[in-house]
């Protein structure tokens, strides 16, 4: 079911089932913002991925000896989500344990998705509470998708992101079943704007580790129209397209990262793993504001 939050010029649908993003639209051109999910393309808006972010070894992990399986990116996107708290500028949805749950992730939780829309700027802020009697290893991300082009007479090419500093970065490639294969492919040097090419994506998604930037901008060469995303404490970040359909761009802060060729699969030592002892909490906010 789908909930909106509006004002005078935007408006932002969120559905309970993911408690996914769909739509981000300024009101006076009717501009969508949001990928709008195309089945041929990429069925995803903007997902929220817990409480794996990628891929595991496998699609399995262990946790005290036992071996449990779980899909890329985890459960959430793909659970029902209950409204708990509805305001004019915002809405909070909730996920907790259950039966189902429980078969692939041994822990008791609470997940809220809150989003607060404040005229242009929309904040996402993750809260995970550990509601169980032991440590909550769980990895959490955003996976928000882009329209590009916005127009009719652009290029996918028209449209870079603009770093808020000048970045060296590599990118973490990954295998052919989405972990990390141990190899890096340089990628920026020195530089804060990041030319769009679709060519990027035919070795998956850009995965980076060392941005310093906190904030990054998805502008046009053609058109005024900009995204600025901002993500203060997510220490990983990837950009994905589908190289072979130029039509949108994900740019995703993650707290947490795919597995890696060989690891161990033990859920408390994977790469990106955070840890919450019972009654403790974690919180992360994004931010999208459209100009």
């Amino acid at each position: 079911m789908l909930y909106f939050l509006e004002n005078d010029n935007y408006k932002v649908g969120i559905d309970t089932l993911g408690a996914e993003l769909h739509h981000f639209i300024k009101k006076d051109d009717n501009l969508e913002f949001i990928w709008q999910a195309d089945p041929q393309v990429w069925t995803g808006h903007a997902p929220n991925l817990f409480p794996i972010v990628g891929e595991l070894p496998g699609q399995q992990y262990t946790f005290e000896g036992q071996q449990y399986d779980m899909k890329r990116h985890g459960f959430a996107r793909r659970k029902e989500f209950e409204v708990v708290e509805e305001q004019h500028d915002k809405l909070v949805f909730q996920l907790t344990e259950d039966e189902e749950t429980l078969q692939q992730y041994p822990f008791e939780f609470r997940l809220l998705v809150a989003y607060t829309l404040e005229w242009n700027k929309l904040s996402v802020t993750y809260h995970v509470a550990n509601t169980g009697g032991q440590a909550l290893y769980f990895s959490i991300g955003a996976h928000p998708g882009f329209n590009v082009p916005l127009y009719p007479n652009e290029k996918y090419e028209d449209y870079f992101i603009e770093f808020e500093k000048e970045e060296t970065l590599h990118r973490y490639l990954l295998s052919e079943d989405g972990l990390q294969n141990g190899d890096t492919e340089s990628v920026m040097e020195q530089e804060r704007v990041l030319p769009l090419k679709s060519s990027y994506f035919y070795k998956d998604a850009l995965v980076f580790k060392e941005v310093q930037s906190e904030k990054v901008v998805l502008g046009s060469h053609k058109n005024p129209r900009r995204v600025e995303m901002e993500f203060e404490g997510f220490p990983y970040l990837g950009i994905w397209g589908k190289p072979e359909y130029p039509r949108y761009v994900c740019i995703e802060p993650w707290c947490g990262i795919a597995g890696r060729v060989g690891e161990s699969g033990d859920i408390t030592e994977k790469e990106g793993i955070n840890q919450l002892a019972p009654e403790q909490s974690f919180a992360r906010t994004y931010t999208i504001t459209v100009l």
